[in-house]
């Protein structure tokens, strides 16, 4: 029982660390609606964040690393436990009840195995620049356009659909989240369910704006 715990807590903090982080992404993303020069020269402010203490790229590799630790402990926890829930219950039941809850609790594997493949992906297209049609260092602005051209709408449709899964396991994980972390009051509750719709509609929103800008043509 108090491995399960950790597991879940370990779950919590490693899930709220990767949502702090898509935020401050996404904010950094809305940047391109200011113009290319400014959306490159944040992209190049990225490279120099704790210069002269560190060296260039330094803090983007300290981000790297720190990111891939909490994805990766955030599946570990959340694969053992599924297995551990298969186990308490090794007997399938003969006619299984519906079971209330939201679409997003029910689809909460399926969403994160979308979510992961969703950021190998990204990787390669807009920070290795292997699977973008530009994928010149140091045209951020211009990858990205070319990446949503209208040309290419399946990768928008893809990148839509992944948003949407991160949506919606955002919003069952940050009320997940509250509870292991000792919300478990009703009216809390009920305040918890409605920031994480909100925060997870302002996501899906921010980050969702800025493929169909190019899609229409407002960045190109």
């Amino acid at each position: 029982m108090r491995s399960s715990i950790a597991l879940k807590i370990l779950m919590a903090v490693t899930g709220l660390l990767l949502v702090g982080f898509l935020y401050v992404h996404m904010i950094g993303n809305l940047k391109i609606f200011f113009g290319a020069e400014t959306f490159d020269h944040y992209a190049h402010w990225l490279r120099t964040i704790g210069t002269p203490l560190l060296p260039q790229d330094w803090y983007l590799w300290i981000q790297r690393a720190v990111l891939t630790f909490a994805v990766i402990g955030h599946i570990t926890a959340a694969v053992i436990l599924a297995r551990r829930a298969g186990k308490a219950r090794p007997v399938k039941y003969a006619h299984r009840p519906k079971v209330q809850g939201s679409y997003a609790a029910r689809t909460m594997r399926w969403g994160g195995v979308i979510v992961l493949l969703f950021i190998i992906y990204h990787i390669l297209d807009l920070t290795t620049g292997t699977l973008n049609p530009n994928g010149k260092p140091g045209e951020v602005y211009a990858n990205v356009a070319a990446d949503f051209a209208p040309s290419r709408w399946y990768v928008t449709l893809f990148y839509t659909l992944s948003i949407v899964a991160v949506g919606f396991h955002l919003r069952h994980g940050l009320w997940s989240a509250a509870r292991t972390l000792g919300q478990q009051r009703p009216h809390g509750e009920k305040i918890a369910r409605a920031v994480a719709l909100v925060l997870s509609v302002v996501l899906v929103v921010g980050y969702l704006s800025v493929p169909f800008a190019v899609l229409i043509g407002l960045v190109d």
